[in-house]
Protein backbone atom coordinates (compact mmCIF):
# COMPACT_ATOMS: atom_id res chain seq x y z
CA UNK A 1 0.00 0.00 0.00
CA UNK A 2 1.23 3.49 -0.88
CA UNK A 3 1.99 5.81 2.05
CA UNK A 4 0.16 8.65 0.27
CA UNK A 5 -3.00 6.54 0.32
CA UNK A 6 -2.60 5.91 4.05
CA UNK A 7 -2.21 9.66 4.67
CA UNK A 8 -5.31 10.40 2.58
CA UNK A 9 -7.35 7.83 4.53
CA UNK A 10 -6.19 9.29 7.85
CA UNK A 11 -7.12 12.82 6.79
CA UNK A 12 -10.54 11.60 5.70
CA UNK A 13 -10.97 9.95 9.09
CA UNK A 14 -10.16 13.18 10.91
CA UNK A 15 -12.68 15.06 8.78
CA UNK A 16 -15.38 12.51 9.60
CA UNK A 17 -14.64 12.90 13.33
CA UNK A 18 -15.15 16.66 13.09
CA UNK A 19 -18.36 16.29 11.09
CA UNK A 20 -19.70 13.69 13.49
CA UNK A 21 -19.08 16.04 16.42
CA UNK A 22 -21.05 18.77 14.65
CA UNK A 23 -24.02 16.47 14.12
CA UNK A 24 -23.98 15.50 17.78
CA UNK A 25 -24.15 19.22 18.57
CA UNK A 26 -27.21 19.64 16.31
CA UNK A 27 -29.36 21.47 18.86
CA UNK A 28 -26.50 23.73 19.96
CA UNK A 29 -26.01 24.80 16.33
CA UNK A 30 -29.58 25.99 15.89
CA UNK A 31 -31.50 22.82 15.11
CA UNK A 32 -33.48 22.71 11.90
CA UNK A 33 -32.76 26.36 11.14
CA UNK A 34 -29.03 26.17 11.79
CA UNK A 35 -26.10 25.55 9.46
CA UNK A 36 -26.41 21.76 9.65
CA UNK A 37 -28.98 21.78 6.87
CA UNK A 38 -26.27 23.03 4.54
CA UNK A 39 -23.69 20.77 6.16
CA UNK A 40 -25.92 17.72 5.64
CA UNK A 41 -26.13 18.46 1.94
CA UNK A 42 -22.39 19.07 1.67
CA UNK A 43 -21.44 15.87 3.51
CA UNK A 44 -23.91 13.66 1.66
CA UNK A 45 -23.13 14.96 -1.82
CA UNK A 46 -19.39 14.86 -1.13
CA UNK A 47 -19.59 11.22 -0.07
CA UNK A 48 -21.66 10.25 -3.12
CA UNK A 49 -19.25 11.86 -5.57
CA UNK A 50 -16.13 10.83 -3.65
CA UNK A 51 -17.17 7.18 -3.78
CA UNK A 52 -18.05 7.37 -7.48
CA UNK A 53 -14.87 9.11 -8.55
CA UNK A 54 -12.75 7.14 -6.08
CA UNK A 55 -13.84 3.80 -7.54
CA UNK A 56 -13.09 4.89 -11.10
CA UNK A 57 -10.03 7.13 -10.67
CA UNK A 58 -8.53 6.36 -7.28
CA UNK A 59 -9.10 7.50 -3.68
CA UNK A 60 -7.13 10.75 -3.93
CA UNK A 61 -9.05 11.87 -7.01
CA UNK A 62 -12.27 10.85 -5.30
CA UNK A 63 -11.41 12.94 -2.24
CA UNK A 64 -10.51 16.14 -4.12
CA UNK A 65 -13.25 15.94 -6.75
CA UNK A 66 -15.87 14.76 -4.26
CA UNK A 67 -15.23 17.63 -1.85
CA UNK A 68 -15.14 20.24 -4.62
CA UNK A 69 -18.38 19.06 -6.23
CA UNK A 70 -20.18 18.20 -3.00
CA UNK A 71 -19.53 21.48 -1.19
CA UNK A 72 -20.25 23.80 -4.13
CA UNK A 73 -23.36 21.86 -5.16
CA UNK A 74 -24.64 21.92 -1.58
CA UNK A 75 -24.28 25.71 -1.40
CA UNK A 76 -26.27 26.13 -4.61
CA UNK A 77 -28.95 23.58 -3.68
CA UNK A 78 -29.38 25.02 -0.19
CA UNK A 79 -30.09 28.45 -1.67
CA UNK A 80 -32.75 27.12 -4.06
CA UNK A 81 -34.30 24.97 -1.30
CA UNK A 82 -34.90 28.17 0.70
CA UNK A 83 -36.98 29.55 -2.17
CA UNK A 84 -34.32 31.94 -3.45
CA UNK A 85 -33.13 32.43 -7.02
CA UNK A 86 -29.94 30.64 -8.15
CA UNK A 87 -26.65 32.48 -7.75
CA UNK A 88 -25.57 34.96 -10.42
CA UNK A 89 -23.14 33.94 -13.16
CA UNK A 90 -20.04 35.41 -11.40
CA UNK A 91 -20.74 33.22 -8.36
CA UNK A 92 -21.37 30.26 -10.62
CA UNK A 93 -18.04 30.98 -12.27
CA UNK A 94 -16.38 30.79 -8.84
CA UNK A 95 -18.04 27.43 -8.15
CA UNK A 96 -16.86 26.21 -11.56
CA UNK A 97 -13.29 27.26 -10.75
CA UNK A 98 -13.40 25.43 -7.41
CA UNK A 99 -14.54 22.25 -9.14
CA UNK A 100 -11.85 22.74 -11.77
CA UNK A 101 -9.20 22.98 -9.06
CA UNK A 102 -10.59 19.83 -7.43
CA UNK A 103 -10.36 17.89 -10.67
CA UNK A 104 -6.93 19.30 -11.44
CA UNK A 105 -5.58 18.34 -8.01
CA UNK A 106 -6.86 14.81 -8.47
CA UNK A 107 -5.37 14.47 -11.95
CA UNK A 108 -2.00 15.90 -10.89
CA UNK A 109 -0.85 12.60 -9.43
CA UNK A 110 -2.22 10.65 -12.40
CA UNK A 111 -1.13 12.69 -15.43
CA UNK A 112 1.22 15.45 -14.22
CA UNK A 113 0.99 19.19 -13.61
CA UNK A 114 0.66 20.37 -17.23
CA UNK A 115 -2.21 18.00 -18.03
CA UNK A 116 -3.99 18.72 -14.74
CA UNK A 117 -3.67 22.52 -15.14
CA UNK A 118 -4.96 22.46 -18.72
CA UNK A 119 -7.86 20.19 -17.79
CA UNK A 120 -8.85 22.37 -14.82
CA UNK A 121 -8.84 25.50 -16.99
CA UNK A 122 -10.86 23.93 -19.81
CA UNK A 123 -13.56 22.41 -17.64
CA UNK A 124 -13.90 25.66 -15.68
CA UNK A 125 -14.67 27.49 -18.91
CA UNK A 126 -16.93 24.66 -20.04
CA UNK A 127 -18.94 24.71 -16.81
CA UNK A 128 -19.38 28.47 -16.99
CA UNK A 129 -20.72 28.04 -20.53
CA UNK A 130 -23.05 25.33 -19.24
CA UNK A 131 -24.32 27.64 -16.48
CA UNK A 132 -25.08 30.29 -19.10
CA UNK A 133 -27.23 27.68 -20.87
CA UNK A 134 -29.12 26.70 -17.74
CA UNK A 135 -27.16 23.53 -16.92
CA UNK A 136 -26.44 23.51 -13.19
CA UNK A 137 -26.80 21.35 -10.05
CA UNK A 138 -30.11 23.10 -9.33
CA UNK A 139 -31.60 22.34 -12.75
CA UNK A 140 -35.13 20.87 -12.40
CA UNK A 141 -34.78 21.03 -8.61
CA UNK A 142 -37.15 18.96 -6.50
CA UNK A 143 -37.18 17.43 -3.01
CA UNK A 144 -38.84 14.03 -2.94
CA UNK A 145 -38.66 10.66 -1.22
CA UNK A 146 -38.20 9.03 -4.62
CA UNK A 147 -35.13 9.21 -6.88
CA UNK A 148 -35.71 11.10 -10.13
CA UNK A 149 -33.78 11.99 -13.29
CA UNK A 150 -35.45 14.48 -15.62
CA UNK A 151 -34.97 14.53 -19.38
CA UNK A 152 -32.83 17.68 -19.18
CA UNK A 153 -30.70 16.19 -16.43
CA UNK A 154 -30.18 13.04 -18.48
CA UNK A 155 -29.03 14.90 -21.56
CA UNK A 156 -26.89 17.17 -19.42
CA UNK A 157 -25.17 14.04 -18.08
CA UNK A 158 -24.60 12.74 -21.61
CA UNK A 159 -23.11 16.06 -22.71
CA UNK A 160 -20.86 16.16 -19.66
CA UNK A 161 -19.62 12.61 -20.34
CA UNK A 162 -18.56 13.35 -23.91
CA UNK A 163 -17.32 16.83 -22.96
CA UNK A 164 -14.98 15.59 -20.24
CA UNK A 165 -13.72 12.78 -22.44
CA UNK A 166 -12.97 15.19 -25.29
CA UNK A 167 -11.34 17.65 -22.88
CA UNK A 168 -9.02 14.95 -21.53
CA UNK A 169 -8.04 13.98 -25.08
CA UNK A 170 -7.39 17.62 -25.99
CA UNK A 171 -5.25 18.14 -22.89
CA UNK A 172 -3.27 15.02 -23.70
CA UNK A 173 -2.64 16.27 -27.21
CA UNK A 174 -1.54 19.70 -25.98
CA UNK A 175 0.96 18.36 -23.45
CA UNK A 176 2.06 15.43 -25.63
CA UNK A 177 0.60 12.93 -23.19
CA UNK A 178 -2.08 11.21 -25.27
CA UNK A 179 -3.87 8.58 -23.24
CA UNK A 180 -7.12 7.26 -24.66
CA UNK A 181 -7.65 5.01 -21.66
CA UNK A 182 -7.44 7.90 -19.18
CA UNK A 183 -9.70 10.10 -21.30
CA UNK A 184 -12.31 7.35 -21.52
CA UNK A 185 -12.14 6.72 -17.77
CA UNK A 186 -12.51 10.42 -16.96
CA UNK A 187 -15.53 10.76 -19.25
CA UNK A 188 -17.30 7.57 -18.14
CA UNK A 189 -16.63 8.05 -14.43
CA UNK A 190 -17.85 11.65 -14.63
CA UNK A 191 -20.97 10.64 -16.52
CA UNK A 192 -21.86 7.77 -14.21
CA UNK A 193 -21.15 9.76 -11.03
CA UNK A 194 -23.14 12.74 -12.30
CA UNK A 195 -26.07 10.56 -13.37
CA UNK A 196 -26.22 8.77 -10.02
CA UNK A 197 -25.84 12.05 -8.12
CA UNK A 198 -28.61 13.76 -10.09
CA UNK A 199 -30.91 10.75 -9.68
CA UNK A 200 -30.68 10.62 -5.88
CA UNK A 201 -30.60 14.41 -5.46
CA UNK A 202 -34.34 14.67 -4.67
CA UNK A 203 -33.97 12.00 -1.97
CA UNK A 204 -31.00 13.79 -0.38
CA UNK A 205 -32.77 17.14 -0.52
CA UNK A 206 -35.90 15.79 1.13
CA UNK A 207 -34.07 14.28 4.08
CA UNK A 208 -31.74 17.26 4.45
CA UNK A 209 -34.80 19.29 5.47
CA UNK A 210 -36.86 16.59 7.21
CA UNK A 211 -34.42 14.35 9.09
CA UNK A 212 -35.42 14.09 12.79
CA UNK A 213 -33.00 15.48 15.37
CA UNK A 214 -32.46 12.00 16.88
CA UNK A 215 -31.29 10.68 13.51
CA UNK A 216 -28.88 13.58 13.29
CA UNK A 217 -27.24 12.31 16.47
CA UNK A 218 -27.19 8.72 15.20
CA UNK A 219 -25.62 9.88 11.96
CA UNK A 220 -23.02 11.83 13.93
CA UNK A 221 -22.07 8.77 15.96
CA UNK A 222 -21.79 6.76 12.74
CA UNK A 223 -19.47 9.35 11.23
CA UNK A 224 -17.27 9.36 14.33
CA UNK A 225 -16.99 5.55 14.27
CA UNK A 226 -16.10 5.60 10.57
CA UNK A 227 -13.55 8.32 11.25
CA UNK A 228 -11.99 6.27 14.04
CA UNK A 229 -11.78 3.24 11.75
CA UNK A 230 -10.07 5.23 9.00
CA UNK A 231 -7.66 6.96 11.38
CA UNK A 232 -6.66 3.69 13.01
CA UNK A 233 -5.75 2.10 9.65
CA UNK A 234 -2.17 3.38 9.84
CA UNK A 235 -1.70 1.75 13.24
CA UNK A 236 -3.21 -1.56 12.16
CA UNK A 237 -0.78 -1.59 9.24
CA UNK A 238 2.08 -1.14 11.70
CA UNK A 239 0.77 -3.89 14.00
CA UNK A 240 0.59 -6.40 11.14
CA UNK A 241 3.89 -5.22 9.62
CA UNK A 242 2.33 -4.26 6.28
CA UNK A 243 5.03 -2.77 4.11
CA UNK A 244 4.36 0.64 2.57
CA UNK A 245 5.82 1.79 -0.75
Amino acid sequence: MDHHTVATVSIAGSCLDVLGSLYLAYDLLGGQHGPLRLLTRAVTHSIVYAVGYGIGLGPFFGLTAGLAIGITSAIELNRVARGMKPYSLPWQGLFSAIRGVGFGAGLYRIAGLEFASAFAAFITVGQIFGYSRGISPTMDYTASRRPRLSRRQFWGTVVRTFGYCATALLCGFLVHHENWGLALRVGLVTGISTGVGQTINPYIEYYADNLPARWMGVFGIGLILCGFALQSLQYWLAVFDVRLT
